[in-house]
């Protein structure tokens, strides 16, 4: 599944239009690599995703075409949260 569709589906972004541009302008990482809105995400892959200073760091568990939004939180584990400013 493309990594747009599946941070809208997971529900970790709003609209798949947002994810596009976050992966377009570099703010998206699949197992620490930039990538863009059509790259394909797996099962066991970590994602990195940057919301302005905060970064998230998140463990895809699962791959559904849709989900109902109680579901949503078990496609993915959160591993790792902080701002960019005081990370070392």
């Amino acid at each position: 599944m493309r990594i747009d569709k599946y941070l809208k589906v997971s529900r970790l972004i709003k609209r798949r239009s947002l994810a596009k541009t976050m992966a377009d302008n570099g703010r998206i990482q699949i197992n620490d690599k930039v990538v863009k809105a059509s790259a394909n995400v797996s099962i066991g892959d970590q994602l990195t995703l940057q919301f302005g200073p905060k970064i998230v760091k998140i463990e895809v568990l699962q791959i559904q075409d849709s989900t109902k939004k109680d579901d949503a939180k078990y496609m993915f584990k959160y591993l790792d949260s902080y701002n960019e400013v005081t990370h070392e």
